[in-house]
């Protein structure tokens, strides 16, 4: 048997000795750490707790206060930047709103709802231009989408410490809204409309051009996410969900559909938003963001000791449902099969889990996830050799965790 595969027997020995160590305390073979350990009756239980109107909106545990959003310290100014979703910390697929990752690129704006319009206009048959009261009595949805920024992360700044530094600008949530296809059947399209060119209202004014083909699929109008209303941050009151695309396509606080011809060339589609290949020639229009993966547990800046551990992390496609995860745990020599946990959706964030059993040697540990098109995660050798080093957007390559002798897990890219 090797020093990895967790077996029904191996599982059982487990649990036996957790019960042993139980055990132990139970009888005084162990000093307890705390006394308010079972069957002492720890000061909390002994008297009321706070009431119920302490808090009109619900808020974590104050031991949680450490989850936040990773905000990049040293900032020059913080108008066009982005906060991190803490992955590591973090369990099943959803994000709370809370921790939702960000990217403004003209601070986030004050929008009152009442007065926010939505204009629908250019290549239709009736231009519209409509209120929040109108886009709600349109038929709404739900469905569980995750939604990732292109640059996430850059090739050249592959840094950090933790899986949040390292790729937290991917965030997954439940979002309700109405089709896009289904406001747009209300304007009527003309037969030469092959783009249709989103405009926020923020201060940036950030533009993109949205293909046809994507518009009348599964794309979204949105105002609601995990059963609340947009927050700020978000897009408040109203964005664009494209499942699948790089995110600033996504264009939040909504104001304006401009269906065209062609697209707009905005700054955030040429300057921005490009992949430059070695040539000097750049990919442009590369929306689909490609299967990936992550390893959450153990990753950076956490610590194991050797024994038995789940590795578990997540992986997502934006072609569709992740299939399997392969994960290394020998530094990319052999790859075992993680499980996926259900539910396996759409263009959602998956996890997957692999029981292990570390036995204190060092070594490197990687995922790698394949979507239902067959397409493989690369390694970072393997996507440089096409791509090369030059481009900041659309790295979806291994991401190495290194575990040290003493249990100290650190970034395998250093």
């Amino acid at each position: 048997m090797s020093h990895d595969d967790e077996s029904p027997p191996a599982r059982r020995r487990f649990l036996a000795q957790g019960a042993a160590a139980a055990a132990a305390v139970l009888a005084g073979g162990q000093a307890r750490s705390d006394e308010a350990a079972p069957p002492a009756v720890p000061e909390w239980m002994k008297s009321p707790g706070a009431d119920v109107g302490s808090q009109t909106y619900g808020r974590p545990s104050r031991f949680e206060d450490g989850i936040i959003r990773n905000v990049p310290k040293g900032l020059q100014q913080y108008i066009s930047a982005s906060s991190r979703t803490p992955l590591q910390d973090l369990d099943g697929i959803l994000t709370p709103n809370g921790l939702f990752y960000e990217r403004h690129h003209g601070g986030i704006p004050d929008i009152d709802p009442a007065r926010h319009r939505l204009m629908i206009h250019g290549l239709v048959e009736t231009p519209l231009i409509l209120t929040m009261d109108d886009i709600r009595r349109f038929p709404s949805e739900s469905h569980i989408y995750f939604l990732e920024c292109s640059g996430n992360p850059g090739f050249e700044a592959i840094k950090g410490w933790t899986a949040s530094d390292l790729v937290g600008l991917v965030s997954c949530a439940e979002w309700t809204g109405v089709r896009l296809a289904t406001v747009l059947a209300e304007a009527g399209l003309n037969r030469d409309a092959r783009w249709v060119v989103a405009e926020g209202a923020d201060a940036a004014a950030l533009t993109r051009s949205i293909p046809i083909a994507k518009c009348l699929d599964d794309a979204l109008l949105v105002y609601s996410q995990n059963g609340e209303r947009l927050r700020p941050q978000q897009g408040y009151p109203l964005r664009v969900l494209l499942p699948g695309f790089e995110g600033n396509m996504s264009v939040k606080w909504l104001r304006r559909l401009n269906v065209t011809a062609e697209p707009a060339y905005s700054r955030e589609e040429t300057s921005k938003y490009t992949d430059l290949m070695p040539d000097g020639t750049a990919r442009q229009f590369t929306f689909v963001m490609e299967a990936k993966s992550i390893i959450t547990r153990p990753s950076g800046t956490q610590r194991i000791a050797p024994g038995f551990h789940e590795i578990t992390g997540l992986a997502w496609s934006g072609r569709g449902r992740i299939r399997g995860v392969q994960v290394s745990t020998d530094g990319g020599e052999s790859w075992r099969d993680a499980a996926l946990q259900e539910p396996v959706l759409n263009r959602a964030l998956t996890r997957f889990r692999l029981p292990w059993r570390w036995d204190g040697t060092p070594t490197t540990i990687a995922s790698r996830a394949i979507d239902e098109t067959g397409y493989v995660q690369p390694s970072f050798g393997a996507l440089t050799a096409v791509r090369g080093s030059k481009s900041f957007y659309h790295n979806n390559a291994v991401v190495p965790w290194r575990i040290a002798a003493d249990g100290e897990v650190a970034n395998g890219y250093a």
